[in-house]
């Protein structure tokens, strides 16, 4: 692994986290960050496939008005194929619709501290993403409004 592949890796994450923040999904968006057979595994749920994980992914952040996902430096692991994982605090700001509903005083943060961890594939494009996976810390605030059925996972549910 060379300094370039790592840069690459810390830039692949880095225009995830922003796209999510950005929300910006241009038609093909998910292409320039997953393989096709990526599986996905978030605390609200998991998929498989490019088109599901970009489905999960659009809708997971459209559940609030608006968020912010910063992360931490990439550690790389060779030691099974290229797997690089980063702390990450995850700020997000609640739809207006959740906060009528909770009243008041609703808090309208939800934050989560956790650590997220991907496997890479070189494709002929460059880097992406094969699978992605966060397991949460640590919360506060509420959780976003759910679908029926759809238990959140927090920090201490493992």
């Amino acid at each position: 692994m060379d300094r370039n592949e790592i840069t690459e890796f810390s830039a692949l994450v880095s225009r995830f986290f922003r796209a999510m923040d950005a929300r910006e999904f241009p038609e093909g968006w998910a292409e320039d960050h997953f393989t096709d057979d990526i599986s996905l595994s978030s605390p609200i749920g998991s998929a498989q496939g490019i088109t599901a994980v970009a489905a999960h992914v659009e809708e997971s952040v459209h559940r609030f008005a608006r968020t912010q996902h910063t992360s931490s430096d990439l550690l790389v692991d060779e030691a099974e194929g290229v797997a690089v994982t980063w702390n990450a605090l995850m700020t997000h700001v609640h739809l207006d619709s959740t906060l009528r509903s909770r009243g008041a005083d609703a808090n309208p943060i939800f934050q989560v501290g956790g650590h997220w961890r991907a496997e890479l594939r070189r494709a002929p494009e460059g880097w992406r993403i094969s699978a992605l996976s966060h397991e949460a810390l640590w919360t506060t605030g509420l959780p976003p409004l759910l679908p029926e059925g759809v238990k959140p996972v927090v920090a201490g549910d493992h």
